[in-house]
C-alpha cells in the first residue's frame, strides 16, 4: 500500500537549501517511507512524543507522523541530528 506524502512548510525549506547529493539521499528514504512508514528498517518512534516517527539519512533525520485513516504522512520536519530531537 502507497502512503501519499504532505510536506510541512518548515521542511521543505529545509530540503531546498540542502546539496543535490544529501537531497537524493533523502528522497529515495522518503520513497521507501512511502511504501512501509512502520518498518523498523526504515524508522523508529520517537521517545519524546510516540505519534510521531523518524528516519535516519546520515547525519540527517526525516520526522514525520502517520494518519492511517487516510494514508497520508506528514513530514514535519528534515533536521541535522543535533537540532532534530528538540
Amino acid at each position: 500500500m502507497i502512503y501519499h506524502i504532505e510536506i510541512y512548510r518548515q521542511a521543505q525549506k529545509t530540503l531546498d537549501y540542502l546539496d543535490k547529493t544529501t537531497l537524493h539521499r533523502i528522497n529515495a528514504k522518503i520513497l521507501e517511507l512511502m511504501k512501509d512508514p512502520y518498518s523498523p528498517r526504515v524508522s523508529r518512534p520517537m521517545q519524546t512524543m510516540p505519534e510521531t516517527r523518524y528516519s535516519r539519512v546520515g547525519d540527517w533525520r526525516i520526522i514525520y507522523l502517520v494518519h492511517e485513516e487516510i494514508q497520508t504522512i506528514d513530514i514535519i520536519a528534515v533536521s541535522p541530528r543535533g537540532r532534530a530531537y528538540r
